[in-house]
């Protein structure tokens, strides 16, 4: 008999469901999290049982906990879910057991669980991006103080001539210990950043999809290993419109009937992908390659919604990039099929080929008048 396991996670506890083949929930119970208050609830279930969880903070002891015990770990999408699963009594054991329900009824919109090294890759990308923004945060400060006291060195502050020029200024003590605890943290950065860019360097040389990314204009070795970490499998994606809206950079569309109304970018998806992607775009919308699109939009939408175009073309191009590489480029266009004329069918005299109307210009949508 199977049976099918529902887990809502925190951060502390979570709830544990199971339901058997007939819908029948066995057991509903509230354990603190750790691998021997899980197994109490299920370890005695058939190894390849499925278990279903949310996307939630900290799931990730839970996948090597499921995977070393023999168990199939489905995540789940944490939004679709709701809309699916919406109910009026909503507390952690409705939540666990919808969860099993709809797993014995193959009704999970599941998310793509990476694979350890990735997961790996992605934390260390992700750590040495956040002290990099920390360091940012900290220099930031610092402009702060000199601002209030009227102070500013067009050469910067972070040099030698700097650092000294910063030193011998004449500021009030709560000022000058501001900026002393800020360059003392800036300058315990210096080594664990340095340390983290010598190991992204050397994954980068073992890796021949980077040097590939690297072609494109304003990706380096840093950005391109960010894009491989954060999205994983590429071919996992049919084409590159359906990568592009999964990395949240397509824009959302509202519509019913002949009313069609484009709203902003979706922004699900990883964030790291899109701020990455944005970063380079800086540098990409001034080439050769992307100048034309981006002034032309930025014209029309303006500037930072053009950055966002040169973004998603920016993904889009990695797509083919590899796809080429790894030779599992299909058709620009596979749903697309050629219509020839028969050879028999001429043209009546007196009658005007015209071009097909679009499905939001037919017939019925126009005035009166010009029908």
């Amino acid at each position: 008999m199977s049976v099918y396991v529902g887990i809502d996670v925190h951060r502390k506890r979570s709830q544990v469901a199971v339901v058997d083949e007939g819908g029948a929930v066995q057991v509903n119970r509230n354990v603190p999290n750790g691998v021997e208050s899980v197994l109490q609830v299920i370890g005695e279930l058939p190894v390849g049982t499925p278990v279903a969880f949310e996307a939630a903070f900290g799931w990730g002891w839970l996948v090597e906990l499921l995977e070393d015990y023999g168990y199939a770990p489905h995540l789940v999408h944490p939004l679709r879910c709701k809309a699916i699963a919406s109910a009026r009594l909503k507390n952690d054991k409705v939540d666990a057991a919808i969860l099993a329900q709809l797993l014995r009824a193959d009704l999970l919109p599941e998310a793509w669980i990476a694979p350890p090294a990735v997961r790996l890759l992605r934390a260390l990308l992700r750590h040495r991006c956040q002290l990099v923004r920390l360091r940012t945060l900290l220099r930031n400060r610092i402009h702060a103080v000199l601002a209030d006291h009227g102070q500013d060195r067009p050469a910067g502050c972070w040099s030698g001539p700097g650092r000294a020029w910063l030193a011998d200024l004449s500021l009030p003590p709560a000022s000058r210990r501001v900026i002393d605890d800020d360059l003392a943290l800036i300058d315990a950065l210096i080594e664990p950043v340095a340390r983290l860019d010598a190991q992204i360097s050397e994954r980068a040389k073992t890796d021949p999809r980077v040097k590939i990314l690297t072609t494109l204009p304003g990706v380096g070795e840093l950005t391109a290993l960010v894009i491989l970490a954060e999205v994983g499998d590429f071919s996992r994606f049919a084409n590159a419109r359906k990568l592009a809206a999964w990395a949240g950079l397509t824009p959302t569309v509202r519509g019913s009937d002949l009313v069609v109304r484009h709203g902003h970018i979706s922004k699900q998806g990883s964030a790291w992908l899109r701020w990455i992607l944005c970063e380079a775009a800086q540098t990409a919308k001034r080439s050769p390659e992307f100048a034309l699109t981006y002034q032309a939009i930025a014209r029309r939408r303006g500037k930072k919604i053009a950055t966002t175009a040169v973004a998603r073309k920016l993904l889009t191009r990695a797509y083919h990039l590899l796809a080429d590489a790894d030779g599992t480029a299909g058709p620009k266009n596979p749903t697309a099929h050629s219509r020839a004329v028969p050879a028999d069918r001429t043209r009546p005299e007196g009658r005007e080929v015209t071009k097909p109307r679009a499905s939001s210009q037919n017939r019925m949508s126009r005035p009166r008048a010009a029908r």
